[in-house]
């Protein structure tokens, strides 16, 4: 048999061989640092008979997938480890992802000392290198093996699969475990892993089936990148939005009023507003939108005009029983069948359009409470919302319109750089979830990857994550952890318009059904707000904080003249308070710091005598005496402008 390797050169054999004994063949050097194979494009276990030609590449931990399978082989000595401590312990999944790997576990919740002791656990699983070994039994004998062993999770997992697939277990020093792989040779292989934390899990991500509790770990193949993951993963800790938008006094939650329903305080309502009028004003005044309002519930009988009740339902907060109410209300998921009602109201011809409604909409949707993260994840959420109805004619051009808005608001924002595009598509072999033929997703889909070409982004194209009327453009960022959501979306709909019968008067005087835009141009505040949180570590630009300036009198002699310096620029839309604590200057200086604000203003007799204000800024530190109305004219014209002003000083320095 030919094996093609990947520098192109090949390898004959006269008897089949393992990738290893292959690797070996290579060079022992590659085969002491091989974690896995690749036959053909699929990545296979090191232990994989090679009996016929084909192409194979040796995958080491310098490799996305070798890296993979280290992970993997880690996840399984912890749960050995586990089993060796909590003997009662039940393991049902444990899988290697993006940055690390988990396993759940039906025991007991798991403390921060029980995860110190896994790790040393583990530690000595992998020091007696243990050789790990691969075996497979038929179906009925996997089943029986794990019943033996009091494993219900497993049983279950081996049960749904089909009578004829081959069960494959490993064995690691008499722990056996259920799985596909693959695996390293031997425990020894686990250089550098950390145990980060535990959480709540349901089998199978159903909130209707057993509690596990899950650990999280990672694992890499020299200590020196540990230990850089670990620094990032405490830089993440600072800036989560969760924590550090609480510390802040942002937002906070409560357990009376529930889950994913955020409480705002002034500070970070004040942030929102400010978003919101800069939206609303770029949206009515700059880029051709009408602003409407409508209700906030409605009666199902819109949502089965729209689809959504067959379609969303179960993501809906509904409002009594259709069996024995006359009217059953259901609070609004989104705002497009509303809005639809907005352009009925009317008749309109094709000169009118585009008709673009846009609307700060309060949402809601029945999240399940394991979904649900600070801001990022809620059950009410408020969103710029915007339905354009459009002649078919006016497709590119509005498609194109609205994504250079959403490019707009990113780049103001200073976001542009963290995120990445996908295309929604339908998925064809499940048909019945959507509106529409073939044809029509394969047009629309063709026009919306049209406008990504035309832009000159890399995107991705994705499945089964279209709207159940059309597919989407979904402008994507992560999180400090890695989680990936949806931030900005425009979709194409060229089917909705005949359920609502809505039509535009074309030239010749005939009916012709629109196509309809839905987009938002910024999308969920509170997402956004997360995101921002995250970006700025909380050093939000001066237009956005709400608290741009502090004024800080040396003492109380100086308080009517900062109370002054203090009215001058709220007159001029700054959002400013004066500290009258009786404390020392330097400590006032120093709580401001701490505070993250952008300007203090510090005060005294001389500043008095000369109308000044001595600056010191979160960007350059002492920025000198400055005359009140020229610090006026500046910060004014920061906030005009929007402009996002780096650090010139490291904030260790500013003293």
């Amino acid at each position: 048999m030919k094996i093609t390797l990947k520098d192109g050169s090949v390898k004959e054999y006269s008897e089949a061989k393992s990738v290893y004994e292959i690797a070996a063949d290579i060079s022992e050097g590659l085969a002491r640092v091989a974690c896995a194979g690749e036959i053909d494009g699929k990545v296979v276990d090191l232990r994989t008979i090679i009996d016929a030609d084909c192409a194979l590449n040796i995958v080491t931990a310098n490799d996305p997938e070798g890296l993979q399978v280290i992970r993997h082989t880690a996840s399984h000595i912890m749960a050995q480890a586990v089993k060796r401590l909590f003997p009662d312990a039940k393991i049902a999944i444990g899988p290697a992802i993006e940055d690390g790997f988990y396993y759940d576990f039906d025991s007991q919740p798991f403390s921060r000392e029980d995860l110190d002791n896994i790790e040393a656990e583990m530690k000595k699983i992998i020091k007696e290198g243990h050789e790990i070994t691969r075996f497979t039994l038929p179906r009925e004998e996997a089943i029986a093996f794990m019943k033996e062993k009091e494993e219900p999770y497993k049983v279950e997992l081996i049960e749904d699969l089909p009578e004829d697939a081959e069960i494959s277990f490993y064995d690691q020093g008499g722990f056996v475990d259920l799985c596909a792989g693959p695996h390293l040779m031997s425990t020894k292989g686990v250089k550098a892993y950390k145990l980060i934390s535990s959480s709540m899990a349901y089998w199978r991500g159903d909130s209707e089936k057993a509690r596990l509790h899950r650990i999280y770990g990672t694992a890499f193949n020299k200590k020196d990148e540990l230990k850089e993951h670990l620094a990032k993963l405490e830089d993440a800790k600072m800036r989560d939005h969760n924590r550090l938008g609480r510390e802040m006094g942002l937002f906070t939650t409560v357990d009376v009023i529930g889950q994913g329903l955020p409480l705002f305080t002034p500070k970070g309502t004040k942030m929102i507003m400010k978003l919101q009028r800069w939206i609303e004003d770029l949206e009515d005044n700059e880029w051709g939108y009408r602003r409407t309002r409508t209700p906030l519930m409605a009666k199902s009988d819109l949502y089965k005009i729209s689809g959504h009740w067959d379609h969303y339902k179960d993501g809906m907060f509904v409002l009594g029983d259709e069996e024995k109410d006359k009217e059953v209300f259901a609070l609004r998921p989104m705002t497009c069948p509303f809005q639809y009602y907005v352009y009925k109201n009317e008749q309109h011809s094709y000169r009118d359009l585009p008709y673009r409604m846009s609307e700060t909409s309060t949402l809601f949707r029945s999240e399940d409470s394991g979904e649900m993260h600070g801001l990022t994840r809620v059950r009410q959420f408020t969103i710029t919302e915007a339905h354009n109805v459009i002649r078919p004619d006016q497709a590119e051009e509005e498609l194109k319109s609205c994504f250079d808005l959403a490019m707009y608001v990113l780049k103001t924002l200073g976001l542009e750089d963290d995120v990445t595009f996908r295309l929604s598509k339908w998925d064809p072999n499940n048909k019945k979830k959507y509106l529409g033929d073939d044809n029509y997703w394969e047009s629309t889909q063709g026009k919306l990857r049209e406008i990504l070409v035309e832009s000159g982004k890399p995107f991705v194209e994705a499945d089964g994550e279209a709207a159940f009327y059309g597919p989407k453009i979904d402008i994507q960022a992560k999180n400090v952890y890695g989680k990936e959501d949806t931030m900005i979306t425009i979709q194409l709909d060229c089917a909705i318009a005949e359920n609502f019968d809505m039509y535009y008067i074309d030239q010749n005087g005939e009916r012709v059904r629109p196509y309809i835009v839905h987009r938002t141009s910024m999308g969920c505040y509170e997402r956004t707000l997360a995101w921002l949180i995250e970006k700025y570590a909380g050093k939000f630009p001066t237009w956005l904080c709400p608290e741009q300036v502090r004024v800080l009198p040396i003492s109380e002699k100086y308080m009517d003249y900062a109370q002054k310096v203090a009215a001058e620029l709220k007159a001029n839309g700054v959002d400013v308070t004066v500290d009258s604590r009786a404390e020392k200057i330097g400590y006032k200086i120093r709580e401001a710091r701490l505070d993250k604000l952008p300007y203090m203003l510090v005060v005294g007799q001389q500043e008095e005598a000369d109308g000044t204000v001595s600056v010191r800024s979160r960007f350059a530190g002492d920025e000198g005496v400055k005359p009140l109305s020229e610090f006026i004219d500046q910060i004014c014209k920061e906030i005009r402008t929007k402009e996002i002003r780096k650090e010139e000083v490291p904030a260790e320095e500013q003293k």
